[in-house]
């Protein structure tokens, strides 16, 4: 906006015709910091005529027969550099101003030709070709662009960049095996069967559900469990509740080959306990039908009467509609198999997290190795602001 401001300011004293303007006017260029939409839409409230040249990068400025060349900074990696010992523009010499001006738009020549003195000089301009193709920035282009910026602001640059100090280093994850336990799963028992009572055998294990596998058996996922616990404390520790689990991203290669081999230890662990898990739920299922069967054969509930055509039904009819019913709640070994998988998720660090309060304690906690103070140094000196941040 300096730089705009300035311009519009010269151009009231000597005609906004009198400046040429190029520049690559994308939504793109701009979310990389390398201009101001706003700064564009002052020229052009002036009058200014805005140029614009795709993929243009080499900056360049000439005033009055004065020009100089330099490399524009894009904000969204790095700041402006105030020091003087970063010196990033070269002074072009008489001759070479004259050049670039002739390359730079038919405006421009125009004026390169007009301020030459000789007119072996003026003929000589005229000859070189304008090599920056450009098209003037309508209305229609203009509004593009605003629009879309307007719809997706680009990121404060200053903030930006304090993320990605820390993005080389750290990313968050979450490891989930899921379906796994089939010690945990319980099915709840239909109401039609529960209401029927029966005798105390198997009282600790069915009320309103059912435990599928008795506690401490050998299909037990434990060990499975054991060991995705295991890389989880030796790959991604906690920074705490606020914060999650994170993973060094120079140690995430080898992470990836720990977890390969689980993968090959669940697809083993489904293989293994197939054919047993399948007998377990067989027996579970003919342990409740054993349980109901005299009491829906003394008390038949009318959701088995309704179904037979007497009022007093047989061991069979019993058997027929119990069965009927689990059917429609138990699960097979196959589908408690298939929902067994460990999930991967991976989170880049944001500057909402960055900022809590203890971010950088209990970094400097669980990866006691590095130097953070230095990253953290680089971090705060990111967040400077800058005109355009």
């Amino acid at each position: 906006m300096e730089v705009a401001h300035a311009m519009v300011d010269v151009s009231k004293c000597i005609g906004y015709e009198s400046l040429a303007v190029s520049l690559d006017f994308d939504e793109r260029v701009i979310r990389m910091g390398y201009g101001d939409v706003n700064a564009v839409k002052a020229l052009r409230n002036t009058g200014i005529l805005i140029n614009h040249a795709p993929g243009l990068r080499s900056a360049l400025i000439i005033v009055d027969g004065e020009g100089y060349t330099f490399t524009p900074t894009p904000l969204y990696l790095e700041a402006e550099s105030g020091s003087e010992v970063a010196r990033n523009a070269l002074r072009l010499s008489g001759e070479q101003v004259a050049e670039a001006l002739a390359r730079l738009s038919p405006a421009a020549k125009a004026i390169a030709i007009a301020q030459a003195r000789e007119p072996e000089e003026k003929t000589r301009i005229a000859a070189l070709p304008v090599e920056v193709g450009a098209v003037q920035v309508n209305e229609d282009h203009f509004k593009q662009v605003e629009s879309g910026l307007h719809e997706a602001p680009p990121v404060k640059f200053d903030l930006a960049r304090q993320v990605r100090v820390f993005e080389p280093y750290l990313q968050y994850v979450e490891l989930s095996l899921t379906g796994a336990a089939i010690q945990r799963h319980r099915l709840v028992i239909p109401p039609t069967i529960h209401k029927l009572g029966g005798n105390k055998d198997i009282e600790g294990r069915l009320r309103t559900t059912f435990e599928l596998i008795a506690k401490g058996g050998k299909l037990s996922s434990k060990p499975l469990e054991d060991s995705i616990n295991e890389i989880r404390k030796n790959f991604t520790p906690s920074l705490g509740k606020d914060h999650g689990r994170v993973v060094l991203k120079a140690a995430k290669p080898l992470l990836a080959k720990r977890l390969e081999k689980f993968r090959e230890e669940l697809k083993s662990y489904q293989e293994s306990v197939g054919t047993a898990l399948q007998k377990h739920l067989n027996d579970s299922r003919q342990q409740i039908v054993d349980f109901y069967l005299q009491s829906t054969i003394k008390n038949p509930p009318d959701a088995l009467i309704g179904q037979i055509a007497s009022e007093s039904p047989t061991e069979l009819d019993a058997l027929c509609w119990l069965n009927g019913e689990l059917d429609r709640v138990f699960p097979s070994a196959e589908s408690l198999i298939k929902v067994m998988k460990l999930e991967e998720r991976y989170k880049d660090v944001t500057f909402e997290t960055l900022n809590h309060r203890d971010f950088l304690s209990s970094v400097k906690k669980v990866f006691p190795n590095i130097d953070w103070e230095k990253t953290y140094d680089e971090f705060r000196a990111a967040g400077e602001s800058d005109t355009n941040g």
